[in-house]
């Protein structure tokens, strides 16, 4: 009966082990560096299901040979070769994200900002023409004095919103995708406008 329990336990154990050497360990970095591990793809955020790096299994020999501790910076992702032999691999950043997504970005916001500054000088020379008008107008009716006076409100409002426009699309062309180029690890051409 001993020999019997002893076998079952020694069976579990085994199988145990087994069932825990052959499991695959999911690895992301999320965006403040934290690491995480995980054996259910399902608990991994969608976001970065496409920077995770599957671990070896316990056990398994690791073929690649370590010379150096790991970092904290997260590894660029494998790519598949779906590429025909005869050309190069597109590059792309640690999202997944290539040439055309930063070019296209970069030219949104550079559309934005000539809009806006189009508009903004529009608005502002109609303001002023309005500003003009009014002082002009000195011996002309009250009533056409408190319409350019109305007129001038409604412009400069216009003007000081498309200046708004103005500075956030320069903000993000100068400062803000710069930076999530170096953070996504892009390459610093693809943030050259299309003339």
């Amino acid at each position: 009966m001993k020999r019997i329990g002893l076998l079952i336990l020694m069976g579990l154990t085994f199988l145990s082990f087994s069932m825990a050497f052959g499991q695959e360990v999911y690895k992301w970095v999320d965006e403040r560096g934290t690491v995480h591990f995980t054996d259910d793809l399902g608990q991994v955020p969608e976001k970065y299901r496409t920077r995770i790096i599957k671990e070896k299994p316990l056990g398994e020999p690791d073929s690649s040979p370590t010379t150096s501790p790991p970092s904290m910076i997260p590894p660029k992702p494998k790519r598949e070769n779906n590429v025909a032999p005869d050309s190069a691999p597109s590059e792309k950043d640690i999202l997944g994200r290539g040439e055309e997504w930063w070019k296209a970005k970069m030219n949104e916001w550079n559309e934005k900002l000539m809009t806006a500054r189009r508009s903004y000088e529009t608005a502002y020379s109609e303001w002023k023409a309005k500003e003009n008008e009014l002082e002009a107008s000195k011996f002309k009716p009250d009533s056409l004095k408190r319409k350019l006076k109305a007129d001038i409100k409604v412009l400069e409002a216009k003007a000081k919103d498309w200046e708004k426009q103005m500075e956030e699309a320069k903000n993000m062309l100068e400062n803000v995708l710069p930076k999530q180029a170096r953070d996504d690890q892009a390459n610093p051409e693809w943030l050259k406008i299309d003339k």
